[in-house]
């Protein structure tokens, strides 16, 4: 039997962030090979998740089989100076051997500055709240998390409950900053095609009316009654419906050709899966949560659904509900149409876990819509600190 060479160890912090989980590094301890974006970063990270995996469990790595607990982060000191660090992430597919680096994970946002006070990546005051100016080199926009600190610590627990996620911890307050803004990386405008609504042929479906923005992350907005669905569903009535995924999928693909990140639909669904998403959107209707908690309809703003990753997700994904709050506050959107009395700089929207709030600040100038800031709050908790083992690859 030939000997194999042995397994190397990368030190790593497995990190909750508001509703995700992901394995996090500080650049600087990944392999010199994984340092550099390329084959041998992705492989590393393919291995640490345990994909790809044709049982679609991940039982070899540190990945939970869904889109919300397959993802990487990688964290370093910034060069810019208007930033203390660069913030990575990757998605990885489960069956696949594809890491997705097209886009931001909102929720795993929260945990990056409590992983970089931690890591010593940058000084802090000893209490008080901690301001981590962090670069998101994803989509290349600042976010600005406001992470409590307590003896030069971060504080982890505490009474702030997040639909989605079984325990109270600590809240962490995030400001993502110009979330729509132009920019001279792929997405452009924040309406790519110009218009807050457009009409995306989709073969077989015809023409579908959809909201095309770069708002945290490219994101498609649908109208969940024009596809035939209710708003309400949760993840049992999408996930085992093959008919209906396709359907979503096939939309997402050739609104990812509208808004010029993909050359075809074929290629969308083969190389982004992770952005932009696609999401549909309600007015609010009262129902039950996955948790049996009843989201009462009047004290909601309109109910959201995401698909993450070919699946619905359990909850919203964080870049998803910033999407929302700048497309509730510009007039015309479909989702400032479904709301009561127009668009809004503040909104709370039902998702499958509950119910979360969010705003943005956005205003009008010269005919132009601009958003300075979108706002939410959510949390972020050390899981395990020590070393991943990954074989040679």
């Amino acid at each position: 039997m030939s000997q194999s060479p042995p397994q190397i160890a990368v030190r790593a912090t497995y990190m909750r962030g508001g509703t995700s989980k992901g394995v996090f590094f500080a650049l600087d301890d990944l392999p010199a090979a994984a340092r550099v974006p390329g084959a041998a970063r992705d492989a590393l990270l393919l291995r640490v998740t345990g994909s790809p995996d044709p049982y679609g469990k991940q039982i070899d790595g540190m990945g939970g089989a869904t889109s919300s607990t397959s993802k990487v982060v990688l964290v370093g000191k910034s060069t810019r100076p208007d930033c203390d660090v660069d913030y990575l992430f990757g998605a990885v597919a489960i069956e696949s051997a594809v890491v997705d680096w097209s886009g931001n994970c909102g929720n795993l946002t929260s945990a990056v500055g409590p992983f970089a006070i931690t890591r010593g990546l940058m000084e802090t005051p000893a209490n008080g709240m901690a301001v981590v100016r962090i670069w998101q080199a994803n989509i290349g926009k600042r976010i600005i998390a406001h992470v409590p600190v307590r003896g030069g610590q971060v504080v982890e627990l505490g009474d702030f409950e997040l639909d989605g996620v079984a325990f109270p911890s600590a809240e962490i307050k995030l400001e993502f900053l110009d979330p729509g803004a132009g920019e001279d990386s792929e997405g452009g405008a924040m309406f790519p095609t110009g218009n807050r609504t457009d009409h995306v042929e989709v073969p077989g479906l015809g023409r579908v009316e959809t909201t095309l923005i770069n708002a945290g992350n490219p994101t498609i907005f649908v109208d969940a009654a024009a596809i035939g669905l209710k708003g309400t569903e949760m993840q049992g009535d999408v996930n085992s419906d093959a008919a209906l995924l396709k359907r979503l999928e096939d939309i997402r693909a050739h609104a990812t050709v509208a808004m010029g990140l993909a050359s075809s639909a074929d290629e969308a669904t083969a190389k982004r899966p992770h952005t932009p998403k696609i999401a549909f959107v309600s007015k609010p209707t009262s129902y039950t949560s996955s948790s049996g908690k009843e989201v009462d309809g009047g004290a909601i703003d309109l109910t959201a659904r995401i698909m993450s990753m070919g699946k619905l997700h359990h909850a919203m994904t964080g870049t998803g509900a910033v999407a929302i709050a700048v497309a509730a506050a510009i007039p015309g959107t479909l989702v400032s149409r479904l709301l009561a009395n127009g668009s809004s700089g503040t909104v709370r929207f039902g998702h499958p876990s509950g119910s979360l709030f969010v705003g943005a600040e956005a205003a009008e100038t010269r005919g132009e819509w601009g958003v300075t800031k979108a706002i939410m709050s959510r949390s972020a908790r050390r899981i395990m600190d020590g070393q991943v083992f990954v074989p040679s690859v």
